[in-house]
């Protein structure tokens, strides 16, 4: 990629770092897509060796541009998204990502392609951490940024994103106990 092509990505990129999520800091912060997508990754590095099998450079990667589309729409959340909110996102992503160079352009279109089909390994472990993150971030905030709808969410939310992983349900199951304590119930051992 040329100097100047990488300068024109990194600015549409950056629109990331301002695009506030629903999520809370533990502080009290809106946090940014680039937030959410900077955990991920770091969750997907730590998880290496977890998937020996999985090429977890490749979930890395995912990890890092799933959301790039929501430099063109901003973040809705996923309780709020309709159809056409994605389709609109997805729109927007695909033309811009159109005008990439070949090789980047190529690569990503990959990676989009096998991220919405989730039938690899991959793309599984990608959208366990990617459902996984919010609730983990929720936890982590104050409790008096959720919304009522939440509650139940933070309980349930993901249960079939990692059904095919030891590894994974282990996780969500340590996130569950995590909200149940927020909310001052009692876990089902």
């Amino acid at each position: 990629m040329q100097p100047r092509e990488l300068l024109e990505v990194i600015s549409v990129a950056e629109r990331l770092k301002d695009a506030t999520r629903h999520c809370y800091t533990k502080n009290g912060r809106h946090e940014s897509v680039a937030e959410h997508s900077w955990m991920m990754t770091l969750m997907a590095f730590f998880m290496k060796e977890e998937f020996p099998e999985a090429d977890m450079d490749k979930v890395i990667k995912m990890c890092i541009i799933h959301d790039l589309g929501e430099a063109f729409t901003g973040d809705i959340p996923t309780f709020e998204k309709t159809q056409e909110n994605e389709q609109t996102e997805e729109e927007l992503l695909h033309a811009w990502v159109n005008t990439l160079p070949e090789s980047s352009r190529s690569e990503m279109t990959a990676l989009y392609e096998e991220m919405a089909k989730r039938e690899t390994l991959e793309s599984k472990i990608y959208k366990a951490i990617d459902s996984m993150e919010a609730l983990i971030q929720h936890n982590i905030s104050d409790l008096s940024t959720w919304i009522p709808k939440e509650y139940e969410l933070n309980k349930t939310y993901a249960d079939d994103k990692v059904e095919f992983s030891e590894y994974l349900k282990a996780l969500r199951e340590e996130i569950r106990k995590d909200t149940l304590e927020k909310l001052g119930e009692k876990s089902i051992e």
